[in-house]
C-alpha cells in the first residue's frame, strides 16, 4: 500500500470508527508496545516541579483589540522541562504574534503534561470560554508512546477541531513529531516509531483539513539539530525539547498562526512554486508534509470546487520563518481581567 493510500485509509477508518490496526500491522503494534514501555522507563515520570504557566497578556503598549490565543495539547505545548516562563512555547508564540501583528495578545494555556488526543475534549470545555480568535493544538506524541490506535487519536483530534471551528475559532494543529529522533527509543524500533508517528501525522493532516482547519508539520524539525547537538536541543530527559528546541518549534508554527489571523505581508498571501508550494490532493499533501518539517497544509479550491477525483484539494505551503525575537514573560496585571479578557483591551 502506498503512503498516500495508507494515510487516507487511516483517516477514513477514524472517520467511520474502524480499528485501523491493519494499516500498521499487528506484529508492529506489539513490538512498538514493548519498546514504548522500555522508552518510558528510560525517560522516567514527570518532574515534580510545575511547568511555568505562559497564560497572560503580551505586547504591552500595543493597540487593541486584543488577539486571543488558546494553546492546547500535551507537554510540548505546555513547555515541559524549562524553568523560565519566557522559554515556554506559549510565551514565545504570544510574544511573536504581538511583535508581528502589532497587537496586544492574550494567551491562555490549557495544555497538560502527558495529555493524549482523548484529553482534548476536556481542555476545550475550558478553552471555548475565553472565545479565542485562534487555537493552537500540539498533540500526538503521547498517543504513539502509549500505543493508542491511530484511528482513535485522529477521531478525537477531528472532533476537537470541528468544535472549535463551529465556535468561529481558527485552528492550527502542529502534527505528531517524528519520534524516530528520540534517543531512548532504540533501533530497530526507532524506525517503527518513525513510521508510526509519520503515518499518524499524515492522518491528522487529512482529518484536520477535511474538518476545515490547517496543519503544520513538526516532523523531524528538530531531528538534525538533535542529532548534532542533543545536549543543547534536548531537555534533561532526552525526550522533551530544551529551551532552544522549543524556540525552533515556535519558529515553525508562528508563520501559520499569523496566516490564520490574516496578519501576513501581501507578498506571502499567494503560494510560490519555486518554494515548492502548490495544490495537491489532500492525501498526497499530507504525506509530503509528514516528511518535510515546517510544511503547512490548508484546504483550497480548484475551479470553484473543493474536491477532485482524488479527494479534497489542499494547498501546501512552506512559509518564510521570521527571525527569532525576544520572548517575554506575560505582563503583570489584574488577575480578574486576565481571566475574562475583553476584545477591546489595550
Amino acid at each position: 500500500m502506498g503512503k498516500a493510500a495508507a494515510a487516507r485509509k487511516l483517516a477514513s477508518a477514524a472517520a467511520f470508527g474502524g480499528g485501523g490496526l491493519s494499516v500498521l500491522g499487528g506484529s508492529i503494534y506489539a513490538l512498538l508496545t514493548a519498546e514504548a514501555k522500555l522508552a518510558r522507563r528510560t525517560i522516567g515520570g514527570p518532574l515534580d516541579d510545575p511547568v511555568p504557566d505562559a497564560s497572560g497578556w503580551y505586547g504591552k503598549g500595543r493597540p487593541g483589540p486584543a488577539v486571543k490565543i488558546a494553546l492546547l495539547g500535551d507537554s510540548s505545548a505546555a513547555g515541559y522541562g524549562v524553568d523560565r516562563v519566557e522559554d515556554t512555547p506559549g510565551a514565545r508564540l504570544a510574544s511573536g504574534v504581538a511583535a508581528r501583528a502589532e497587537r496586544r495578545v492574550y494567551l491562555r494555556s490549557f495544555a497538560v503534561v502527558g495529555a493524549q488526543s482523548v484529553d482534548l475534549a476536556t481542555q476545550l470545555d475550558s478553552a471555548l470560554a475565553i472565545e479565542p480568535d485562534v487555537a493552537v493544538i500540539l498533540i500526538g506524541a503521547n498517543d504513539v508512546t502509549h500505543t493508542v490506535l491511530p484511528t482513535q487519536s485522529v477521531r478525537h483530534l477531528e472532533s476537537a477541531v470541528r468544535r472549535l471551528l463551529d465556535a468561529g475559532v481558527e485552528v492550527v494543529v502542529g502534527t505528531c513529531p517524528d519520534l524516530g529522533t528520540i534517543e531512548p527509543i532504540m533501533p530497530p524500533l526507532k524506525q517503527v516509531a518513525r513510521s508510526w508517528s509519520r503515518r499518524l501525522a499524515a492522518a491528522q493532516t487529512i482529518a484536520v483539513v477535511e474538518a476545515g482547519g490547517r496543519t503544520v508539520s513538526l516532523s523531524s524539525v528538530l531531528g538534525p539539530e538533535f542529532a548534532a547537538a542533543p545536549a543543547i536541543l534536548f531537555g534533561p530527559d532526552q525526550f522533551h525539547p530544551s529551551a532552544a528546541g522549543y524556540s525552533h518549534l515556535v519558529a515553525v508554527l508562528l508563520p501559520s498562526v499569523l496566516a490564520a489571523l490574516e496578519v501576513i505581508p501581501d507578498e506571502d498571501v499567494e503560494p510560490e512554486s519555486y518554494r515548492g508550494e502548490g495544490i495537491l490532493p489532500i492525501s498526497y499533501a499530507a504525506v509530503e508534509a509528514a516528511r518535510t518539517p515546517g510544511t503547512e497544509v490548508d484546504g483550497t479550491q480548484v475551479a470553484g470546487s473543493d474536491r477532485g477525483t482524488r479527494g479534497r484539494w489542499a494547498l501546501l505551503r512552506h512559509r518564510r520563518r521570521h527571525p527569532e525575537s525576544q520572548a517575554d514573560a506575560p505582563d503583570e496585571g489584574d488577575e480578574k481581567t486576565a481571566q475574562q479578557p475583553s476584545t477591546d483591551e489595550a
